[in-house]
C-alpha cells in the first residue's frame, strides 16, 4: 500500500478536469513519483546579478561621479526595480564600497603580481607599466579610482567583511613597498621608501591621469615615457 492517490478510475476513465490539469502543466520538467508525474518547481533565474548592478554603477561613476550613481539611475540602467538591487546590497553606500574595492583589487593585484617578478629592477619597471596596461584594459576602473576621492565611497556602514579587505589592500601596498625597497636598494630607510614609491606608484599615476581625465587610454608611447623615467628615477636612488 502506498500513500500515493491516482486520479484515472479503475477503468481508466480521465474526465475533463483531469485533462486540463495535465495539460496546465505539460510545458513544465516533469518528475515521476509512485507511477505517477507531478511538475517541477524550478526557481526563477535571477535577472539582475549583482556583476550587472555594479557594472551600471561603474559606468554612472565614470561619467559622472560617485553622486551620479542613485539606486534610482542604476535601476533604470539594467531595467531593475529599486527592490532588486536592495536585495543584493543593504544600502547604496555598500554598493558604492563594494564598488570601489572591486575596482581597487583589480588593479592592484596586477601590481602587486609585477612586483613577483625575480630581478628587483625589472619587478619595480612591470609594477610602474601595470598601471597604464590596466588602464587600457578597464577605462571606467581607472576613472572611479584616479579622479574621485577614497573617501567618497567609503562608508562607517560597511559590513565587518568589507572593512577588512579595505585593511587588506592597504596592508598589500605598504608590504609589497617595503619588500621592493630593501630588494631594489638593499635598504628600507625612509629615504630609500620614497624613491621606491615615486617610482612604481607616485610616476606611473602621473603618466596616465591627464588620459583618464580626458576619458582616453594612454598611448603605448606613454609606456616608453615610464620606462625611461623609470630607470633614471632608480638610478638616481642607487647612486
Amino acid at each position: 500500500m502506498t500513500l500515493c492517490s491516482s486520479e484515472e478510475s479503475a477503468i481508466g476513465v480521465v474526465t475533463e478536469g483531469q485533462r486540463w490539469r495535465r495539460a496546465s502543466v505539460a510545458r513544465r520538467p516533469l518528475a515521476s513519483s509512485c507511477g505517477g508525474l507531478y511538475p517541477i518547481l524550478m526557481p526563477r533565474p535571477a535577472k539582475h546579478d549583482e556583476s550587472q548592478i555594479l557594472g551600471a554603477a561603474a559606468s554612472l561613476v565614470a561619467a559622472r561621479g560617485p553622486r551620479a550613481a542613485t539606486i534610482t539611475a542604476i535601476g533604470t540602467a539594467i531595467g531593475a526595480p529599486n527592490g532588486s538591487i536592495y536585495h543584493r546590497f543593504r544600502s547604496r553606500d555598500e554598493l558604492l564600497g563594494r564598488l570601489w574595492l572591486t575596482k581597487a583589487e583589480i588593479f592592484q593585484n596586477r601590481w602587486a603580481q609585477a612586483l613577483q617578478e625575480r630581478n628587483p629592477r625589472r619587478a619595480g619597471l612591470e609594477a610602474a607599466l601595470s598601471l597604464p596596461r590596466t588602464v587600457r584594459n578597464d577605462l571606467e576602473g581607472a576613472r572611479i579610482l584616479l579622479l574621485h576621492r577614497r573617501e567618497d565611497f567609503l562608508s562607517e556602514g560597511w559590513s565587518q567583511e568589507m572593512q577588512k579587505e579595505a585593511e587588506r589592500l592597504g596592508k598589500q601596498v605598504n608590504d609589497a613597498l617595503v619588500d621592493i625597497t630593501r630588494r631594489l636598494f638593499g635598504r628600507n630607510t625612509a629615504s630609500a621608501r620614497h624613491v621606491a614609491t615615486f617610482a612604481v606608484l607616485d610616476l606611473p599615476f602621473s603618466a596616465v591621469r591627464r588620459f583618464v581625465a580626458a576619458g582616453q587610454e594612454p598611448p603605448p608611447l606613454v609606456d616608453d615615457l615610464v620606462a625611461s623615467a623609470y630607470a633614471a628615477v632608480i638610478d638616481a636612488g642607487t647612486s
